[in-house]
């Protein structure tokens, strides 16, 4: 059994269902501060973070990840007990297994292998690890950045372990993620009897309009990186609570998942230009998730895409696909962001799972990232 796969069940064995680490932090802490980190433990409110760092001079090469997983749902769904790592046929089963602490664990000991053979290696190599990622996420990541950036500790190069892959390791390195941006609708109209809709103001009907031109348009084309825009209603509510009554209002919640064409000022802009030509009263606000952002073809990426290909023997896609990560709140402080970890076929998934290879193949990728981005020589 190799370190990394036993370290991976060890987490797996905490319960750290979202906000709550459940000690994670601390085992992941134990082990580094053993080959020379300082660490820090940032709590804000029910979330736990940490901030470990070797080395006092720059750049600094950051791990990022989150100990937090989503609640298993049925356990009886489950064939083993998710929170009890159970290896069948070379696949470990357990929550968080791919998503993500086998990253975790591989990140670990790659460091450990690393520094074992480079102790004055050049720069800093520092971890960024929160309880508040698969949660609201606005007291993990968000708050250690602004916490670093109020004392001048900035963040050089970061490889997050998000499970980046698709059908097999190797396949797909994320260079950065689309934006998101959210809409919380209400419009406003008058109620009246069914039978006279013109004495009333129906907002439903006033909203279908709108709503078919939003889903009508090609917002744009994307670029190299990044998929056109896309445009998603999640929520639509309006009742007026009798069948021969027209409501007074109607609430929609939408998204936006955007690309570097636009940036998100633009994006409201347009929408309410749009709710104005169709003449709606309406009240809206606006919630950003994230900005896009996009890694350049720099150092870093090309460090990463040698590695992978060097390790799992694949030339991988460079991607922007998928949700948000907290590399949204590491990359406007000035870091390039790259992420790579497991397949993501099972995650939040009952039997949510990773195949055993991989994690000392994942945990090889950040080594000779590392060899290649500090040590003087990368082929060792």
């Amino acid at each position: 059994m190799t370190d990394a796969l036993e370290f991976t069940q060890q987490l797996i064995r905490r319960q750290s269902v979202t906000p709550d680490d459940d000690g994670c932090q601390e085992l992941i802490a134990e082990r580094l501060k053993k080959i020379g980190f300082e660490c820090e433990t940032l709590k804000f409110g029910d979330v736990t973070n940490l901030w470990a760092r070797r080395g006092q001079s720059a750049p600094i090469f950051c791990f990022a990840g989150h100990t937090d997983v989503v609640p298993s749902g049925p356990e009886d769904q489950w064939d083993s007990n998710p929170f009890v790592p159970d290896i069948r046929d070379g696949i470990l089963y357990g929550r968080g297994a791919a998503d993500m602490k086998a990253s975790l664990a591989a990140m670990v000991e790659a460091t450990e292998e690393f520094i074992n053979s480079h102790p004055q290696h050049p720069g800093s190599i520092a971890f960024l690890i929160t309880s508040d990622e698969e949660g609201r996420a606005r007291e993990g990541t968000k708050k250690v950045i602004e916490t670093l950036d109020a004392r001048g500790e900035k963040i050089d190069w970061c490889m997050i372990g998000e499970p980046s892959c698709n059908e097999q390791l190797g396949d797909t390195i994320r260079i950065g993620r689309r934006g998101s941006l959210s809409g919380m609708l209400t419009v406003h109209g008058q109620r009246g009897h069914i039978a006279y809709p013109q004495l009333a103001d129906n907002p439903i009907q006033r909203f279908a309009p709108v709503l078919a031109d939003l889903y009508g348009r090609i917002l744009d084309s994307g670029n190299e990186y990044f998929p056109p825009t896309s445009f998603q209603v999640v929520k639509i509510e309006s009742d007026s609570g009798a069948p021969n009554v027209t409501p007074d209002s109607l609430y929609t919640r939408f998204n936006f998942r955007f690309s570097t064409v636009w940036d998100h000022k633009q994006l409201q802009e347009f929408v309410e230009k749009l709710l104005d030509k169709h003449g709606l009263n309406y009240s809206l606000k606006w919630h950003l998730s994230g900005a896009p952002f996009l890694t350049p073809d720099d150092r870093l990426s090309q460090a990463t895409l040698q590695a992978v290909t060097e390790i799992t023997g694949l030339t991988p896609e460079l991607s922007t696909g998928g949700g948000t990560s907290d590399g949204r709140f590491i990359a406007p402080s000035g870091a390039h962001v790259v992420e790579f970890g497991p397949v993501n076929k099972s995650i939040h998934k009952v039997n949510e799972l990773i195949r055993v290879d991989d994690i000392e193949r994942i945990k090889n990728v950040y080594l000779k990232t590392l060899q290649i981005m500090l040590a003087d020589d990368s082929s060792s």
